[in-house]
């Protein structure tokens, strides 16, 4: 199998190519440089493998959420190669990516990115036999002190963590097992969690892919305005 994955929902910006069973990629925490590094870093990867775009079996991408122009880029760029090639995508969500680099020690991990004004992009998930990472509820945005808690102990990994960890360590029942602020939702991740999707017939059109923003202002409802509300998937995405 020959996939390319692309991840750049948050300030770090990283390709991943895996490549019958070779993991190769590039990343670097380039807040505003995305689009210009994007793009470059997937050739990058291909000539290391020595595989042309032609010879791909699919396109990954991290369908968000994240910072709005992070995740459009990445699907626009996922979309023009795939349709240049007439490949399908595997989209992930990137929080599932960023999950799944918390310890394999059977806990749930919780997800949680830095959404700026005071909000949290948050996901909790379990990682199942396949190399999935499965969600045990909606992915949602909002403020720190109304996000749902695991009752168990787990695992918390990123930047959300690093922001708000004494708001959310208070409201802890439970000591977690493993916890990382410092990290992002990572490319390599996302080709890891779209190669079992693929097999699995997961992989969609290209010109269906559709980003998951979570939080869009622009949208939002009187009542989704409110000070304290936490939105859950589908409510304005």
């Amino acid at each position: 199998m020959k996939l390319l994955a692309i991840e750049t929902a948050t300030e770090f910006c990283s390709v991943a190519l895996i490549c019958d069973g070779q993991l190769i990629s590039r990343g670097e925490l380039a807040p505003r440089r995305h689009t210009e590094m994007l793009l470059p870093m997937c050739d990058e990867v291909l000539a290391e493998a020595g595989v042309t775009r032609s010879q791909l079996d699919a396109i990954a991408v991290g369908r968000g959420p994240g910072a709005f122009t992070g995740v459009r880029l990445a699907i626009s760029a996922a979309q023009g190669i795939a349709l240049g090639i007439d490949r399908p995508i595997v989209a992930v969500s990137s929080l599932a990516a960023l999950a799944l680099g918390a310890p394999d020690n059977g806990a749930p991990s919780m997800a949680i990115i830095d959404a700026r004004m005071g909000e949290i992009y948050a996901g909790c998930f379990v990682r199942d036999p396949h190399w999935l990472m499965r969600p045990t509820g909606p992915e949602s945005v909002g403020p720190p002190d109304h996000l749902e808690l695991p009752v168990a102990a787990a695992n918390f990994v990123g930047t959300g963590w690093e922001t708000y960890k004494t708001v959310l360590s208070a409201r802890l029942l439970e000591t977690p097992l493993h916890c990382t602020g410092n990290c992002f939702p990572h490319a390599e991740m996302v080709a890891l969690l779209a190669q079992p999707m693929f097999v699995a017939g997961m992989a969609i059109d290209a010109a269906d892919v559709r980003p998951t923003y979570l939080r869009d202002n622009v949208a939002l409802t009187i009542e989704q305005q409110k000070p304290g509300k936490f939105r859950a998937q589908g409510e304005n995405d």
